[in-house]
């Protein structure tokens, strides 16, 4: 625009010098070299106004060139970043996942651990019993208390046997104790349905090989079976865990509120806790989760799900507690 005005100007001072010049030289005086010098002036002026015109915008547009440079450099970097932060957070978040299966896995272990125990004492109880059996058995065989002695003599009442301690054994007045051993047979077992203890070894390692289906069938049996057991809140936190496999966060979220209210003492509490925040935010009950996280955290500041819970309240950018 401003090229186009000097333009203009230039040309009309050049035809007012035409003009001027075309006339009789009488005519020309003092006035009109005067004037002829201010037009000179002008388009001097107006040259050297057109030259600073053109080496600031030069300078305007490397300035502009270079903010646009340090503004690109800074997007890059910042990209960068985010990647890092990013990878990071990802990474943090599948040490803390590897964390709570590693926590849950030595949770199921020492779980079977105590079972293994209960079945070893129960076995050493029933040999005990077939021992003291076996040992009333052989003290009521004849000629036990006297080896190879023989029969008194007929005038001579024979000695009653002794009964030995513990044996349930009684002897007549007439010869030796009976040896049919109906009195020194242990008490059967009553019949019943099979332990909580076998019932969840077989659910657990359906649930291991992936059997989803059959192993939330086999829980739940668990938990119709022996509802009191503290075996039946696993299984409640694992058919958990098998809703929310199969994106199920509401179902998943009751079977875990089992385990916090009906079982306290159990060792899936702080995982349940864990867990149920999870399902709460994937089922966008985001404040709701966020409590559950809190939750978690105050109850059971030192367990590795709380660890979990700073990390995840951390990536939903709220503070780890309430604010007063």
């Amino acid at each position: 625009m401003l090229k186009k005005t000097i333009r203009r100007t230039a040309a009309v001072v050049v035809f007012c010098a035409a003009l001027t010049l075309s006339r009789p030289s009488y005519a020309v005086n003092r006035d009109m070299v005067q004037l002829q010098t201010q037009v000179q002036q002008l388009i001097d002026a107006l040259a050297r106004l057109q030259q600073s015109n053109d080496q600031q915008m030069g300078v305007l547009k490397d300035l502009v060139q270079q903010d646009v440079d340090a503004v690109n450099k800074m997007s890059t970097t910042v990209s960068a970043l985010q990647l890092k932060l990013q990878a990071q957070s990802d990474a943090q978040g599948q040490r803390n996942d590897q964390i709570s299966g590693q926590v849950q896995a030595l949770n199921d272990s020492l779980d079977e651990l105590k079972a293994r125990m209960q079945r070893m004492e129960k076995s050493l109880s029933d040999l005990q019993s077939q021992a003291q059996s076996t040992s009333a058995l052989l003290g009521n065989l004849p000629g036990a208390n006297g080896g190879g002695a023989t029969a008194p003599p007929a005038s001579v009442a024979p000695p009653a046997p002794s009964t030995p301690q513990g044996s349930g054994a009684a002897a007549t007045d007439s010869g030796p104790a009976r040896n049919d051993g109906l009195a020194t047979q242990p008490a059967p077992i009553a019949a019943g349905g099979p332990s909580a203890n076998d019932m969840y070894r077989a659910a657990y390692s359906d649930y291991m090989a992936g059997k989803y289906a059959l192993a939330g069938s086999e829980f739940a049996d668990l938990i119709k079976a022996h509802p009191d057991d503290n075996l039946a809140g696993n299984a409640f936190f694992y058919t958990g865990e098998i809703a929310r496999r199969a994106e199920k966060p509401s179902v998943a979220i009751k079977d875990y509120d089992q385990v916090l209210e009906r079982y306290p003492d159990n060792a899936k509490v702080p995982a349940a806790h864990l867990h149920k925040a999870e399902a709460l935010v994937a089922s966008k009950q985001t404040e709701a989760g966020i409590r559950e996280y809190r939750a978690l955290i105050q109850r059971f500041p030192n367990s590795p799900e709380a660890a979990q819970a700073h990390a995840r309240l951390s990536a939903l950018g709220v503070p780890t507690a309430a604010r007063r």
